[in-house]
């Protein structure tokens, strides 16, 4: 009796055989989809938006922030890294407990994706609430890290015109965030119309100096008055993503 040919089985087992030895190779591919993009910064904008700041000052700081990333020298600045890209965030803060995140993280690799974010910025809801708690703040943000990016350096910029006033001591949130890593910049506001809360107070920039910034590198930008936020604002933001940020001043101050 004749048997069979062979040769199809064969062939046959030869490519189930080449198809088992290919999916491992799929494996690896898989799981770098999963893994966070890596980009040279990671930076989380605090903006206060406290009862001490008014509406025309609150959106002062919108204003200020959507300009920033539509500034050519940002632009070119982000181009300068190694990898060419940042991740930004964006979230409002007051009490302790009120946090509100208005921009999701974004991705900065040119003038198009600067652009989107500023447009996010002009189209974030505005609203003021009462109390000052830098501490909830800087909680609220070291947890924001890690979503989809992986950055060298991981930032927080807060800017505020006041002292903490909610939430748990600052000193212990501070310590935390430094803890992982975080660098903790300052933006503060000083206004030249003071509330009269305010009175007994150590001045605001002296207060952000020696308790909220913190970390390598780390360093205070003071606006004089609201009117001074928008170049306050760019000058930080440009400074704090050089790739190899150059010793500077730990105090700056910008004038409208």
């Amino acid at each position: 009796m004749l048997l069979p040919p062979r040769k199809p089985l064969l062939a046959g087992r030869r490519a189930l055989l080449a198809a088992a030895l290919a999916a491992p190779a799929l494996l690896p591919t898989r799981a770098r989809a999963n893994e966070p993009e890596p980009v040279d910064v990671e930076l989380v904008l605090a903006v206060d938006v406290s009862r001490s700041v008014d509406q025309e000052e609150q959106e002062l700081q919108f204003r200020g922030y959507a300009a920033a990333f539509r500034d050519p020298k940002l632009i070119e600045g982000i181009a300068g890294g190694p990898l060419g890209q940042i991740a930004v965030t964006l979230f409002t803060w007051s009490d302790w407990h009120i946090q509100e995140h208005l921009v999701p993280w974004m991705k900065i690799d040119g003038q198009a994706a600067a652009e989107r974010v500023a447009a996010a910025i002009d189209a974030a809801p505005r609203r003021t609430w009462l109390y000052t708690s830098i501490s909830g703040a800087v909680d609220y943000a070291a947890n924001l890290f890690g979503r989809g990016y992986e950055g060298t350096r991981k930032v927080v910029d807060i800017s505020g015109d006041g002292v903490n006033n909610s939430g748990r001591p600052l000193a212990e949130a501070r310590a935390d965030a430094l803890a992982k890593g975080i660098v903790l910049n300052g933006l503060a506001v000083l206004d030249r119309t003071p509330q009269p809360w305010s009175a007994g107070l150590p001045p605001l920039d002296d207060y952000y100096r020696t308790e909220v910034i913190g970390g390598p590198g780390s360093f205070l930008m003071v606006a004089e008055g609201f009117d001074a936020f928008e170049t306050a604002v760019k000058r930080k933001i440009i400074r704090e993503i050089a790739a190899a940020p150059p010793p500077g001043p730990l105090v700056e101050r910008a004038y409208a």
